[in-house]
């Protein structure tokens, strides 16, 4: 089962996403995440601590919501671990996007 929770932190948005990113879970994360960019929050961080399957459409999600957010508001991603930063790392997306290893790190640097 597919579960997105979102909570807000001294204004950044953060999106948590539980269990499996594919083809049958990312558009309702792509909602989650566009609803959540439409607001221009000062900050919008996805949660994949825990994910255990990270697909291709669901990094598809990350990089349109990249594209959707324009450089208007921080975006990053925390995933660590086998299932979502390896695949991140493989495919590039780190270059893009920015990558934490834990949502305090995040918190931290976007406090910051």
């Amino acid at each position: 089962m597919q579960q997105f929770s979102e909570h807000q932190v001294d204004g950044v948005v953060v999106i948590a996403a539980v269990g499996a990113v594919d083809m049958l879970s990312a558009p309702k994360l792509q909602d989650a995440m566009s609803a959540a960019a439409d607001r221009r929050p000062t900050g919008l961080i996805l949660d994949m601590t825990e994910v255990d399957f990270l697909g291709t459409a669901g990094m598809e999600v990350l990089v349109t919501t990249r594209k959707q957010l324009d450089g208007s508001t921080r975006f990053a991603v925390v995933a660590d671990g086998p299932a979502t930063s390896r695949p991140l790392t493989i495919m590039g997306l780190t270059d893009y996007i920015e990558l934490f290893s834990s949502l305090d790190d995040a918190l931290s640097d976007f406090a910051g």
